[in-house]
């Protein structure tokens, strides 16, 4: 087996590529990082890359489980204006250039690490586990009505729709603000991370697991 080293190294001395220990975005460690919703370990992806692009390249089934979950983050913002099936808002700090949103969530880690002093990808990753729904309603037909039924959501779709409700909480509270996007979304992460119903996304997350309690 090929061994690489690193060129940068000393003189006299080689590192060995495997042995490198990789930052997301040179910045931030996620090692040390654990998950402790049991559900949701499989598909959070916290493999350090120094580049978190993946070229869509994991389009095959459950290849967002490969994704790092911080690009998941920047991929989402392009569509902060969604609401369902329509473009509700129109959110011109946000488009679907890679580099432009990777500047905002940036932006808003470093919001997060100056106000908390904790690492932001620990905080995001305990804002999901907050804001990501257990149960949901579907709508089932019989005999011709149409009736609601609570379902269990897969633990690949609440990842999904956390990170669809933090975006959308960020971009509500910098919409028609002097507030930026940057600084919206490092507050609606903060406050899903401690599970504040001020938060959209936890809001959207208990709203959900009402209705599907009533729909049993």
């Amino acid at each position: 087996m090929r061994e690489f080293f690193d060129k940068n190294a000393p003189e006299g001395k080689k590192i060995k590529m495997s042995e490198l220990k990789f930052k997301i975005f040179d910045l931030y460690e996620t090692e040390e990082i654990s998950i402790e919703d049991i559900g949701l370990r499989k598909v959070i992806s916290l493999t350090p890359q120094l580049a978190l692009k993946s070229h869509g390249r994991n389009v095959h089934k459950f290849g967002q489980t490969k994704v790092n979950i911080v690009e998941r983050l920047i991929n989402r913002l392009g569509v902060a204006g969604h609401r369902g099936r329509k473009h509700k808002i129109m959110v011109g700090t946000s488009s679907g250039k890679y580099s432009k949103n990777a500047k905002i969530v940036l932006e808003a880690f470093r919001i997060i690490q100056d106000k908390i002093q904790k690492n932001p990808i620990e905080i995001f990753v305990k804002a999901i586990e907050n804001a990501a729904p257990r149960d949901e309603i579907t709508t089932i037909e019989y005999g011709g009505a149409r009736y609601p039924q609570a379902v269990d959501v897969s633990p690949l779709r609440r990842v999904n729709i956390a990170l669809k409700h933090l975006v959308h909480g960020g971009a509500d509270k910098a919409f028609n603000k002097k507030k930026s996007f940057s600084r919206g979304l490092a507050e609606e992460i903060m406050l899903a991370s401690e599970a504040n119903q001020e938060s959209f996304a936890v809001k959207k997350k208990i709203e959900s697991e009402r209705q599907a309690d009533s729909a049993r």
